[in-house]
C-alpha cells in the first residue's frame, strides 16, 4: 500500500498583546501555509468569536469533501465516456455542539448539478456519484453520513 504525506503549517496571528489571558482577549485569526502555495487566512466560525470575513475550518472541511467527490466523479466520467461540460455543487454540512462545548459533524449533503453533452449520458452521469463516493479519500475518512442529491442536465 502506498502512503501519501501532507504538510501544513498553521500560524496563529490573533495575539492582540495579551495572549490568551482570557476568552475574549485574543482573536481566532490564523493562517494555513502550504509550501509553494498562497496562504489561507482563517478564523473560527463567527459563533465561536471568529472573523466572518475569513474562512473557517468547518467550511473548508465541507469544501474538501465536495472537492474530493468532484475530482473522483470527473475521473470516473472520463473512464465511462460521460462528457461533463459543467459541474457545480452547493454542499452543506451540519455540525452539532455537545453539552461540554465540543462538537462533531453529523451529516454532509452534496448537491452536484452536472451538465453533460448528450441525453444518452444522463443516467450514467447520475449513477457515477455513488462510485465517486466509494472512492473519495475524504469521505472514506469520515464517520458520519455523506449524502448526494445529484441533478444531471444536457
Amino acid at each position: 500500500m502506498r502512503q501519501h504525506h501532507y504538510k501544513t503549517t498553521i500560524e496563529w496571528t490573533g495575539n492582540t498583546s495579551r495572549g490568551t489571558a482570557d476568552y475574549r482577549a485574543y482573536e481566532r485569526s490564523h493562517t494555513a501555509k502550504i509550501e509553494g502555495k498562497p496562504g489561507i487566512d482563517l478564523s473560527s466560525d463567527p459563533a465561536f468569536r471568529g472573523d466572518r470575513t475569513r474562512h473557517n475550518p468547518e467550511e473548508l472541511f465541507v469544501a474538501s469533501i465536495a472537492s474530493c467527490h468532484m475530482l473522483w466523479y470527473l475521473h470516473l466520467c472520463t473512464e465511462a465516456g460521460v462528457v461533463v461540460l459543467e459541474y457545480q455543487d452547493r454542499a452543506t454540512g451540519t455540525m452539532e455542539e455537545t453539552d461540554n462545548g465540543s462538537g462533531r459533524f453529523t451529516e454532509v449533503i452534496l448537491y452536484p448539478v452536472v451538465k453533460v453533452s448528450d441525453e444518452s449520458m444522463l443516467q450514467k452521469a447520475n449513477e457515477l456519484h455513488h462510485k465517486a463516493h466509494e472512492y473519495c479519500f475524504i469521505a472514506n475518512s469520515c464517520n458520519f453520513p455523506i449524502r448526494h442529491e445529484p441533478v444531471s442536465t444536457i
